[in-house]
């Protein structure tokens, strides 16, 4: 049975996140549209594919797509699933767009994204992180490949609403609407914490795929980068815990386990390398360091992976 297709949801940035769930969202019967740049004409010509393992091959035909954000119609809630390393720029497009009293939501990864990104927008606007469980990359112009999990937490981060049961209520409401597509979705009452514990995946896989040119698969197969995952995965608990927000130890081995049962996976940020992007260094690995050096904490593993990925970074886009 199709929803109704209020609210209108807006997509800024439609690569293999922002297609995922905005295409998801479209066919649960919302109305869906999509701010797309280079992919524009492929998708507007051929659509939105999905080649999913959990869901099935599915395809969203016509998409409201635009290249141009002054064409868009003002959403009520915006899905951000462009890379946090264009926040700034991306900032005077979601004012364009966004309706009255609009919902941001950061699909992004990393700590801090929203205080980077919330001095830049209209004070009227609430923002909120979404934190994405989901193994998905892009394979070509509109074509999304899912290989597993899928599910989005949201939590509040700063606009009108000022008490906490308002908040909540808000990221209540954009649970419901990932729901309704048949995805996992949980209202997050701590957002800085949600961050800290997608971190403790984040910090590591990410790193070491690019560092060592290796999936998830491979990684855990070898006993020495196994260990320095999880040696990694304590320092980002450390870190979590001198900042206030308590993670048991036991967390990380849940995520050994849970990676254990994933298909090989190459994260976003291999990605990004391959396809020589910036990687989001400041977010997953900056921002955390300088929080827990704050507190008092030295994080030696994650600051030497920093280093290296900012080496690796700065001769790839030499």
């Amino acid at each position: 049975m199709s929803l109704s297709p209020s609210p209108r949801i807006g997509i800024i940035g439609t690569g293999a996140i922002g297609g995922f769930y905005g295409l998801m969202l479209a066919r649960a019967g919302f109305d869906v549209h999509f701010l797309l740049r280079s992919e524009y004409a492929a998708v507007a010509e051929r659509g939105l594919q999905l080649n999913s393992a959990v869901h099935g091959a599915l395809t969203l035909a016509n998409v409201q797509a635009y290249c141009n954000a002054a064409d868009m119609p003002a959403c009520d809630w915006l899905l951000v699933g462009a890379k946090s390393t264009s926040n700034a720029e991306l900032a005077p497009l979601i004012a364009k767009v966004a309706a009255p009293n609009a919902k941001v939501v950061l699909l992004q990864n990393g700590l801090a994204v929203e205080e980077g990104l919330q001095p830049l927008l209209p004070e009227s606007l609430h923002l909120l992180g979404g934190l994405c469980y989901i193994c998905v990359h892009r394979s070509g112009p509109g074509v999304i490949e899912h290989q597993a999990l899928g599910g989005v937490n949201l939590g509040y981060h700063s606009g009108p609403a000022t008490e906490p049961g308002a908040q909540l209520a808000i990221a209540e409401e954009g649970a419901a609407l990932f729901k309704a597509a048949g995805l996992d979705s949980t209202a997050m009452p701590n957002l800085a914490q949600a961050r800290w514990q997608k971190l403790v995946w984040n910090v590591p896989y990410n790193g070491l795929s690019v560092v060592l040119n290796a999936g998830t698969t491979a990684l855990m197969a070898h006993g020495e980068t196994r260990a320095l995952i999880l040696a990694i995965m304590k320092e980002v608990i450390q870190g979590a815990a001198a900042c206030g927000y308590a993670i048991p130890e036991v967390f990380a081995d849940k995520l050994l386990a849970s990676t254990d049962r994933m298909p090989d996976y190459l994260p976003s940020m291999y990605h990004d390398f391959v396809e020589k992007r910036p990687l989001e260094l400041q977010y997953i690995y900056a921002e955390p360091l300088a929080a827990a050096e704050q507190a008092g904490v030295d994080l030696p593993r994650i600051r030497a992976l920093q280093q290296q990925l900012a080496f690796i970074d700065a001769r790839n886009l030499s």
